[in-house]
């Protein structure tokens, strides 16, 4: 009697994707049956006695209406032996895809975050009376008589029919008053007052049922997941999501203190685990690696993805790659990129993670933040958040400062949590008085408190004006040269050195870093025996060092050049190493110091042949600085070097139009010295340039070294 249409129009799901999945296909008429009657049946156990802290009277009204299909399932399983039509096999297959979205919907609304519900009130309410909608269509044409039920089931189901066409969207007047209650607060923060505590109290122990400091956490992780999710979105949902953040964050330890809700671990060690009804769905119909899970580029599962100025989403480590090599256009779309900003894509990565959790696949993403892309990305705070934030902030320093040594410890771990994001979140945690607090913690014998401690003040170094008051603390820079020398774990020690390395981002410090005793030693020695993540952290650290000229010899004297020299054949540092010794060697000592090297040329010649874009053209840089301070005998060391001329010509063709200059101007000087000491045109022939066009500009490029490296702030 129905058509397809009228069938496939009930179809309103959230996610085409998922409709698809759950569509049963290739079940007989028993098998469906059957398949109806177990879901339903399992639906109703699942969810009858279950509570539900929102969306209490939609919830317990769509389960009634799933009983009646209960019984109605297991009148047809007992008399499976009459063959259904096509218009019954239709219809059954319709009320699968409802009760299945009955599940998801009731799973959502017990299990989901409370405030989230609170701010979804009305859509979810929207959703609850679309499936009552859906309830009244399909009973309309269904074949009840057909399917010869019983006297007692068909009154059933009229009635259900009857109560289903009746129904109208019901918004919860107690969920909305609660919902308004919640931006009262937000108005409150916003005006310059702090709310009222037995107000606070009242709403989220007594009416949301947030009793302890472990659900404050859980409903702050899962509001912050979906600022992720929503990046990018039309405001004001991502500034309403940044208030809430804020005001549970400030309700957490105003109401229950510094709670220790979990066993206090270093960073490294610390995993969150948090399994998900979607990761189940996921796990229970994929079969194979979903292609939007899959970089454009490398074909491969996305352990980073990213999203750039066109859109479209590749792997962080593929379309650097490209972009590295010259492209400006996007690989997918063939368009310009307006800009090369990467934007990390959370949504994304979470159901990645989902779905690798679910399969069991070992999946481990990137643990260091591109901070110039991670402040872009965040949405800017409201006026509501920056106050919540700053109460919050004022009342950890508080503990900080007079709490018990467990206390300070959690105390210090929150600060460098809530230092995560926002400068305002760093300015105003420092404003509270915290740097000297955390100072004097760095020097604590407990491992995590260290490790919390000298993270806290990483992530607020981000800050440009925190760097000159974490400078100006007394003894501050000293503490934190112990920490990296003698710190109590790997990932204090490591942290320890992207501080120095964003402190010397300012260029009057970098002096006085160096200065420091043990700090460019420390250093070194990270470079030469740190994990992949402390190497990375000490050869950027070096670098910005480098940078200064006055810095040159005590870095020699730390043995700084040594480890420079070593990283070069060591993925993941060789290109920065390669960039801070092209600084080094432009002074007359530098160069020395390098000449002595016995594995220097060699060892740039190397990243020459095998680096990345940006690192060949680091090592060329160095090699021709090396020529130009190190005097007649590094440059025929150099011009002399195995295999040298063919990889500048290679690097005349291939290279990055700024690599490609330095070539043509190391192929000069070399074919300069050659000529002076050999017969005419020996050499003249291996270094030719005038096969590219660009490098005939090379000669421009005198007195203008420049070693662009990329650099990451890490912020844990």
């Amino acid at each position: 009697m129905a058509s397809a249409s009228i069938f496939s129009s009930l179809r309103r799901r959230k996610s085409p994707t998922t409709e698809t999945l759950l569509a049963p296909v290739r079940l007989s008429e028993i098998n469906l049956v059957q398949t109806l009657a177990s879901l339903s049946a399992e639906l109703i156990s699942s969810f009858s006695d279950r509570s539900f802290p929102l969306q209490r009277r939609n919830s317990r009204s769509l389960i009634r209406k799933i009983e009646i299909f209960v019984v109605l399932f297991e009148f047809l399983r007992e008399n499976s032996d009459k063959r259904l039509s096509s218009t019954s096999t239709l219809c059954f297959k319709e009320l699968y895809l409802l009760i299945y979205r009955s599940k998801i919907l009731l799973d959502f609304c017990s299990q989901s975050s409370r405030l989230w519900l609170i701010l979804q009130n009305s859509s979810l309410s929207g959703n609850f009376h679309d499936l009552n909608q859906e309830i009244s269509t399909l009973l309309d044409v269904f074949p009840s008589k057909e399917l010869g039920l019983n006297q007692d089931i068909r009154e059933q189901i009229e009635l259900l029919q009857r109560q289903s066409r009746k129904s109208k969207l019901f918004i919860d007047p107690r969920d909305e008053k609660l919902r308004l209650r919640l931006f009262e607060f937000l108005d409150e923060f916003e005006q310059g007052r702090v709310p009222n505590k037995i107000d606070l109290r009242s709403v989220y122990i007594e009416e949301l049922g947030i009793r302890d400091a472990k659900s404050c956490r859980a409903e702050i992780e899962f509001l912050e997941e979906q600022i992720h999710a929503h990046e990018g979105d039309v405001e004001p949902m991502v500034s309403v999501l940044n208030g809430f953040v804020a005001l549970t964050r400030y309700c957490r330890f105003l109401l229950f203190g510094l709670e220790e809700e979990e066993e206090e671990t270093g960073s490294g060690n610390r995993k969150k685990v948090r399994k998900r009804v979607a990761s189940q769905e996921i796990g229970e119909t994929f079969l194979t690696v979903p292609k939007d899970f899959c970089c454009p580029i490398s074909l491969d599962l996305m352990p980073d993805p990213v999203t750039v100025s066109t859109g479209q989403t590749y792997d962080r480590s593929s379309i650097a790659r490209w972009m590295e090599e010259g492209h400006c256009s996007c690989p997918k779309t063939g368009q310009m990129l307006t800009h090369t900003r990467l934007v990390p894509n959370r949504a994304l990565r979470n159901l990645i993670s989902q779905w690798c959790e679910a399969h069991n696949i070992p999946y481990d993403p990137p643990e260091i933040i591109d901070t110039s892309t991670e402040i872009v990305t965040l949405a800017a705070s409201t006026k509501a958040a920056i106050a919540a934030n700053k109460a919050t902030a004022e009342l950890l320093v508080q503990k900080l400062s007079n709490g018990s040594q467990g206390a300070k410890t959690i105390a210090a771990r929150e600060l460098r949590l809530l230092a995560k994001t926002g400068k305002e979140n760093r300015a105003c945690i420092a404003e509270a008085g915290a740097i000297p607090l955390l100072h004097k913690l760095l020097s604590s014998g407990h491992p995590v408190a260290q490790e919390n401690s000298v993270t806290a003040i990483l992530n607020l170094s981000i800050y440009d004006k925190n760097k000159s008051r974490i400078m100006e603390e007394v003894g501050c820079l000293r503490s934190i040269v112990e920490v990296l020398r003698f710190g109590l774990t790997t990932e204090a020690r490591e942290n320890a050195a992207a501080t120095l390395f964003s402190l010397s981002a300012v260029h009057d410090y970098k002096r006085r870093i160096t200065d420091e005793e043990g700090a460019v030693e420390a250093l070194a020695g990270l470079l030469k025996l740190g994990s992949p993540r402390g190497k990375k952290d000490a050869v950027t650290a070096l670098f910005n060092l480098s940078t200064h000229a006055d810095n040159c010899k005590r870095m020699i004297d730390a043995g700084a050049i040594t480890a420079l020299v070593g990283a070069l054949g060591t993925e993941g540092v060789a290109e920065e190493a390669a960039g801070a010794l092209a600084l080094l060697v432009r002074q007359p000592v530098g160069a020395e110091a390098v000449g002595k090297e016995e594995m220097a040329i060699a060892g740039l010649i190397g990243l020459m042949r095998r680096g990345t874009p940006r690192g060949k053209e680091n090592a060329v840089a160095a090699l021709l600085e090396l020529c130009r301070s190190g005097g007649a005998a590094a440059t025929q060391r150099v011009a002399r070097a195995p295999a040298l001329a063919s990889l500048l010509q290679t690097l005349l063709f291939t290279g990055t139009k700024r690599a490609r200059r330095k070539a043509a101007s190391l192929a000069r000087v070399c074919q300069r010295c050659e000529a002076a000491a050999l017969p005419m045109g020996r050499w003249g022939v291996e270094y030719s340039i005038t096969s590219n066009s660009t490098a005939n500009h090379g000669s421009s490029f005198a007195g203008d070294v420049s070693v662009p490296v990329s650099f990451t702030v890490r912020v844990l």
